[in-house]
């Protein structure tokens, strides 16, 4: 319905809650002529108004003594409003009663049609008293189901403030349980404060049990057990926690929070007070206790667990076997299915699942596809988990016609392929050499609706690049900015060594550029993804980029800075002063300042120009004494790159600079010393 038409509806005399209906009809006849209505509005017959006038006024019933009735009977929204424009329009009927504008903001929060509650709650302006509990309620759970945290606390507020009305515990419960699962616990505190402020001395009950658990979860979660257990002792005293809820809540926490050993005395404080563990309580620590690798102590829990009563369910024999692997223990994936079966517990398709991934862990590809195909027998459906580990190791062993038969096998079953496939399907092919076909595949996947991601384009461009298609790698890179996908340093630092690689100095410069003003310089993690480029590189040659950009970055500088002085380095060496100094003139424009590496390169490049005797024409030195040090001792790394039988006077000059620093500064001390 439209948001607009509805606003523009207001309230004539709205009467207060009425203690009941008309004393004619009968209650009987009230339920039939209801039901009646709800029929006629369920046929969408042209003449509907016509009809519903004739049928109550026989009747001699108000619509609007009815108005709540048909509202909490209809069961759709739709029709709901129907019956209400009707009503509000007619000329001559009486106003609806606060009883049915809650019924009909149940009937709209019941199917979320957020819009039209609004406008309604506009419309009535929100007199105190015209809107019940309930119906408050009805609606902060909708938003809040719906993951509408801030429209959820906007209408908190707004019901408090503006309608009179304090939301029952039910509501707020629902409200605090969506705060913890996004993770806004300062405002669900907040939240439950006030509940336990309105709880004091009041009849009515404003907090309970599960609102201290909901808030108790959300501190765990933030790692805050103690302040878990102070909230506890505030609303029931030292040392009392209420029941095994609760000590479930707290030993989760600790042992999610890597505190196993605290979990572990509260599960026998629990014993010790005479309640039994659930198998929540034994799933929490047998997790711990998994996660620090001490199955030993997992042994432990699970006979415990026996002792009381309790059967190990799957998916805490699939959190063991996964922590098996993970921590390098040998996992016989037969004999893991029969000890599980003879346990009386059935594995289902994530046991299979975590035992496929397992053996491509461990290189077992033969197991992996036993138990695939076991698991398919047994009736379970595989799923894209299913089918992923596999698809990876093949891809790694340059399996392709494999991975792309599971590949099919996957889609046939309905299972759509995730990013990590056809990442391990790029990755796989480029390897191989095979740049057309994860082209291809990149076409693919966009096709599906699967979208790529750094990691992806970095791969493809980097496959280009050593192919040197550098064309088509700045094009991939185009097409990458196009899509809002921010490439990072790995990506640049492929390209850029690719172009430098193929002498493409002006291009590299280019690019870098580009880099500098499209995404603020190189990331935090440049130097471990030139790293791997460079590891990455199959060439025999040096590459002068990554070697000088690694240099820089150990010695401490910037990655934008380290990334700037490389390039401008192989421009100096290549003999490209004026493209040299054009770049230098644009980044200090941009902030970026010459430095001791800088004033370092520029010289070599004057020199080799054979202008050495000129070098103080074309560029000024304001370096002290340490940065002249720094200078000379990248001037003797670039001459180990120059080539065979070239020669230049860069070092000579700057070791010249740095003996005339120091007998300046020789003559200063002299002349202070003198002075005194």
């Amino acid at each position: 319905m439209s948001k607009s038409v509805l606003s523009r509806i207001k309230p004539r005399h709205i009467t207060k809650l009425k203690p009941s209906l008309p004393l004619y009809p009968s209650s009987t006849n009230i339920n039939k002529i209801v039901n009646q209505v709800c029929d006629i509005l369920r046929t969408r017959h042209i003449q509907w108004e016509q009809t519903l006038e004739t049928k109550l006024s026989e009747c001699e019933v108000v619509p609007s003594d009815i108005a709540h009735l048909v509202f909490d009977k209809i069961q759709d929204s739709e029709l709901g409003l129907k019956f209400f424009y009707w009503v509000t329009d007619r000329p001559y009927g009486c106003s609806l009663d606060a009883s049915a504008y809650s019924s009909l903001l149940k009937l709209l929060a019941r199917f979320r049609v957020f819009a039209e509650i609004e406008s309604l709650l506009e419309s009535l302006n929100c007199e105190e008293g015209l809107v019940s509990c309930d119906a408050v309620d009805c609606v902060i759970r909708a938003y809040s189901y719906s993951g509408l945290v801030d429209k959820a606390l906007e209408f908190y507020t707004f019901a408090i403030e503006k309608c009179g009305v304090v939301p029952s515990v039910v509501g707020c419960n629902a409200m605090l349980d969506v705060l913890v699962r996004v993770g806004r616990f300062d405002v669900a505190r907040r939240i439950y404060d006030e509940m336990v402020e309105r709880d004091n001395g009041s009849e009515d009950s404003f907090v309970d049990n599960y609102s201290t658990c909901i808030v108790l979860r959300g501190l765990c979660k933030e790692g805050k057990m103690e302040e878990g257990r102070k909230l506890i002792e505030d609303r029931w005293g030292q040392d009392c926690v209420p029941n095994v809820v609760f000590y479930n809540t707290l030993i989760d926490g600790y042992c999610r929070n890597g505190n196993v050993s605290g979990g572990y005395l509260l599960f026998k404080d629990l014993k010790r007070k005479g309640f039994l563990p659930t198998m929540e309580t034994y799933g929490a620590l047998v997790n711990g206790f998994c996660k620090k690798g001490d199955f030993v102590s997992v042994d432990k829990m699970l006979k415990d667990m026996k002792l009381n009563g309790l059967s190990v369910n799957v998916q805490v024999h699939n959190n063991i076997i996964d922590a098996q692997y993970k921590h390098g223990c040998p996992v016989k994936a037969a004999d893991t299915l029969r000890k599980i079966m003879e346990s009386g517990c059935e594995p289902n398709i994530v046991t299979y699942n975590t035992l496929i991934a397992g053996s491509c862990s461990t290189g077992n590809v033969g197991e992996a596809e036993q138990l695939l195909e076991l698991g398919t027998k047994r009736g379970l459906i595989p799923n894209k988990y299913s089918y992923t580990s596999l698809i990876h190791v093949y891809c790694q062993q340059g399996n392709f016609d494999k991975a792309s038969h599971l590949l099919f096998q996957m889609t046939e079953g309905g299972h759509k392929a995730d990013l990590s496939t056809y990442g391990a399907l790029v990755h796989g092919f480029v390897v191989a050499g095979e740049v057309d076909v994860a082209l291809s595949i990149l076409g693919k996947m966009m096709e599906n609706g699967v979208s790529p991601d750094a990691a992806v384009y970095n791969v493809l461009i980097s496959g280009l690049c050593k192919k040197g298609r550098l064309r088509s790698a700045t094009d991939l890179l185009s097409e990458m900015l196009d899509r809002n996908i921010l490439p990072d340093a790995f990506v640049y630092a492929t390209v850029i060594d690719g172009f430098i690689r193929n002498s493409a100095l002006d291009e590299a410069k280019k690019l870098f550029e580009q880099k500098i003003e499209r995404v603020n310089g190189f990331s935090n993690n440049a130097i471990s993804a030139i790293s791997e480029v460079q590891h990455e590189s199959q060439e025999q040659n040096k590459s002068l980029f990554l070697d000088f950009f690694k240099r820089s970055m150990s010695d401490g500088w910037s990655p934008q800075i380290a990334a700037y002085n490389s390039i401008l380095i192989c421009l100096c060496l290549y003999g490209m002063l004026k493209t040299a100094l054009q770049m230098n003139d644009k980044m200090a424009s941009k902030g970026c300042l010459s430095d001791s590496v800088t004033f370092a390169a520029l010289l070599h490049c004057i020199c080799l120009e054979g202008k050495s005797s000129e070098w103080e024409s074309i560029m000024s030195c304001s370096l002290n004494g340490p940065d002249l040090n720094v200078a000379l001792k990248y001037s003797l790394m670039l001459d180990q790159y120059l080539p065979h039988g070239v020669s230049s006077n860069a070092s000579a000059i700057l070791h010249s600079l740095v003996e005339d620093y120091r007998s300046h500064n020789q003559e200063v001390t002299d002349l202070e010393a003198s002075a005194t």
